[in-house]
This record gives structure tokens, C-alpha cells and sequence, in this order.
């Protein structure tokens, strides 16, 4: 008997829509929009794009996370990691009793036909679900749209015989559970690459050819088995891990479409090359809405909240990076002071204490925007603690329990 899985819901919406308010929403945040979303308060403002915060596909994973605890109420409820990359929201999971198999002394192995077993939004791994299936958990399926629309096309392009190169970091969850997708035919080949430098190595190697053992070893983590470059390049297909630079996917695209075409020649293009439009909407919205936030405001810094670990978040750090100084916080704790900021820098993978960030006089103008995990309650705590530090305010500290 095939495993139940739930794709739509579990018919408990409106039983954990109270729940969720509690958990995310903000009056705050919803002010701050109504007065064309910005917020002024003595010498400071600040502008929130018009676009930020819970997407879609993320707000959709995490309302069916609620529904499943409501659901199964007793039985153990997992995930297979963290359901978004925000360490508030998996908090609040965890709160809620979710186990993560991602989680130290947890195994696949332990499980059963009683155990409950979410999907993330990044969607999971070919090999993960079969095995998971053959368990015979119950699945819940968050797997958001735009990944699914990634993976149709990539499914098609090991059906066609084109090996799919995705533009992506090999090592993300969404683009793991892409790669896999282009093995389902048996014949399937994949190969990622990380940014326009690594693109440009390969498509010279289309353009040339080159030392194939110095390419497998240059890409060793990120091709499928058995990748040869000299036989696996002649025929691709473009896609991209949904939460990338949209700007980058682009042009990583069209280098090798440029590429093929030098090889290969006009006659030869179409049957060797394709590209879909993969990119996910509500991704594009944020980085067009914080491209012209900067256009119509003069502000004094950028402010991104969001996981630091998140690909979009950190995607729109470096948007913003290139025309102010810009903060990328994990939350608004990352708001020590006036004086010092704890955030990580674009292009780095760890968290530095910096100072000087808040001027000392004058207005302050913060531009502000979170990635598409992050909740309207922190947003609002960091508008908030803002406000506290530019204005030099007490924070109103509740009564001490007798």
C-alpha cells in the first residue's frame, strides 16, 4: 500500500490561522504599509520596500507545518531539516515538539508507518523520498511551486538527452533536490556551477575542450556520477536553484548559450541548447523592490534581515552593498548598540561585530528589507530597536516578578 501523502493541506487552515497571527503577524508592520510603508519616528525614518518577508511558497510550508502538529497531535511529527532557512521560525517548530532528522542523534532509519514526516519548502531529494516512501511515513509535501517548476524542466532535459547545468551552490538543500531530478531517467547528467567565474570555465571548456581530469577534479561535488565533460557538454539545458541572484542566473544563461553557439554554430543551437525561465517570481519581486527602494530614497544604510545562511537574503544584501552600506542581521539582536552591529558581510560566511554603523547626529535614514523567511514580528522588533537607538530611548522594561 503506497504511503499517504499530503500535497494540498490538511484541511485545518483556519483551525491554525490564530496560531500563526500570534507567532508572525505584526500591527506594527502592517502600519508602517498603510503610511506607504515607511516609519518616522524623531530623527529617524525608515523605508521598507514594497516587497519583503514571508513569500508564497514559504508562509504556505509553514502553515502546513502547523496543520500537521494539529493533525497528528499524537504521533511524532519530523522534518527532514530546517523547513526555511530562519533559525526563528525552526525555533518555533521546535517548539511545538517537531523533531529535525537534520539533528544530531536523529536517523531515517528509526522510522515507521506512525511517524509523520514534513518536506521542506527546498523540497527533498529523489533517493530521500523513495526511501522515506519505503518506510511507509506519512509525508507532508511543502515543496514550493517555483521548485517544482524548476524540476519539470530539468526532468524533461534528462528525458531529451541535455545535460542540466544549474546555477546554484551544490551543497543547498533546493539544489541537491534539483540535481536529483535530472537522474530519473537512469541516463540524466547535471553539473552546478557557483557564479560567473566557474560558468566561464565551462564554457570555455565547451568552446576548447581542456584537461578533463583537471575539470572533474575543479567540480568534483558538483557533477552526477560518471560525468564526462568531453561527451556530457555537447547538449545542456539552463536552470537555476530558485533563490539565486535573478540578474546572475541570467547572464550565467546567456554565456553558455554564447558558448554553445561558438562551438557549434547557428545551425547547430537549437538542438544543443535550451533555457526556461526558472527563476521564482516573489525571489525577482524582492530584488526589484530593493532596487527601487535606492532609486527613490536617499538613505544612510541598508538593513537586511534574515537566516545567514539564507541564498535570498543574502542575495539581497549584495544588491544593496553596491550602492550604501549595507548590514545583513540574523535578527534584530544583531542590533547591539548605537555604536556596534553584529552582521555578516557580503561574501563572508561568519558574523563580525562592527562599529560606527549609526551616525551619532543628524536624521537617520534605514533602508530596510528581509529575505522571503524571515516574519513581519521581526521586522517590527528590528524597526522597533531602531527606533530605541537613534533616539536614545529606554526600552520600557516589563514589571519584575514578585
Amino acid at each position: 500500500m503506497p504511503p499517504l501523502i499530503f500535497r494540498k493541506g490538511l484541511d485545518l487552515k483556519h483551525e491554525v490561522a490564530g496560531a500563526l497571527r500570534a507567532s508572525y503577524h505584526s500591527d506594527l508592520i502592517e502600519g508602517v504599509k498603510q503610511a506607504d510603508f515607511q516609519y518616522a519616528s524623531g530623527r529617524l525614518t525608515v523605508y521598507l520596500a514594497r516587497e519583503f518577508g514571508f513569500c508564497y511558497g514559504v508562509d504556505r510550508a509553514v502553515d502546513y507545518a502547523y496543520q500537521t502538529r494539529r493533525r497528528f497531535p499524537d504521533r511524532t511529527v519530523y522534518l527532514t531539516g530546517e523547513i526555511i532557512h530562519n533559525p526563528h521560525v525552526n525555533a518555533e517548530l521546535r517548539g511545538q515538539g517537531i523533531r529535525f532528522l537534520s539533528d544530531a542523534g536523529e536517523s531515517i532509519d528509526a522510522l515507521g508507518t506512525e511517524d509523520v514526516v514534513i518536506l521542506p519548502a527546498f523540497g527533498v531529494t529523489m533517493e530521500l523520498l523513495r526511501s522515506l516512501e519505503r518506510r511507509g511515513c506519512v509525508l507532508v509535501d511543502t515543496t514550493c511551486g517555483s521548485v517544482l517548476n524548476v524540476w519539470k524542466n530539468v526532468r524533461r532535459y534528462a528525458e531529451d538527452g541535455f545535460t542540466s547545468v544549474i546555477h546554484g551552490k551544490y551543497w543547498h538543500e533546493e539544489t541537491r533536490a534539483t540535481a536529483s531530478q535530472a537522474l530519473h531517467t537512469g541516463a540524466g547528467r547535471y553539473l552546478i556551477v557557483l557564479d560567473r567565474e566557474e560558468a566561464a570555465l565551462v564554457c570555455d571548456y565547451i568552446r576548447r575542450g581542456g584537461r578533463r581530469e583537471a575539470f572533474l577534479a575543479r567540480f568534483a561535488h558538483a557533477v552526477s556520477p560518471g560525468f564526462d565533460p568531453d561527451r556530457d557538454l555537447q547538449r545542456i539545458g539552463c536552470a537555476n536553484q530558485t533563490t539565486m541572484l535573478s540578474s546572475e542566473s541570467l547572464e550565467v544563461g546567456e554565456m553558455f548559450r554564447l558558448a554553445i553557439l561558438e562551438r557549434y554554430g547557428a545551425a547547430g543551437l537549437a538542438a544543443r541548447f535550451r533555457a526556461f525561465d526558472t527563476i521564482c517570481s516573489a525571489t525577482q519581486d524582492r530584488q526589484d523592490a530593493v532596487r527601487a527602494l535606492l532609486d527613490r530614497q536617499p538613505v544612510n544604510l541598508m538593513l537586511v534581515i534574515g537566516g545567514l545562511n539564507s541564498s535570498n537574503t543574502c542575495n539581497l544584501a549584495r544588491i544593496c552593498a553596491q550602492r550604501v552600506p549595507t548590514y545583513h542581521i540574523a535578527d534584530p539582536q544583531g542590533l547591539v548598540s548605537a555604536q556596534e552591529i553584529r552582521h555578516k558581510p557580503v561574501g563572508r560566511s561568519d558574523e563580525v561585530l562592527s562599529s560606527g554603523w549609526l551616525r551619532p547626529n543628524g536624521a537617520v535614514k534605514v533602508g530596510l528589507t528581509s529575505g522571503a523567511s524571515t516574519p513581519d514580528n521581526l521586522v517590527a522588533a528590528a524597526i522597533r530597536r531602531l527606533d530605541e537607538l537613534a533616539n536614545d530611548v529606554t526600552p520600557i522594561q516589563p514589571p519584575a516578578r514578585s
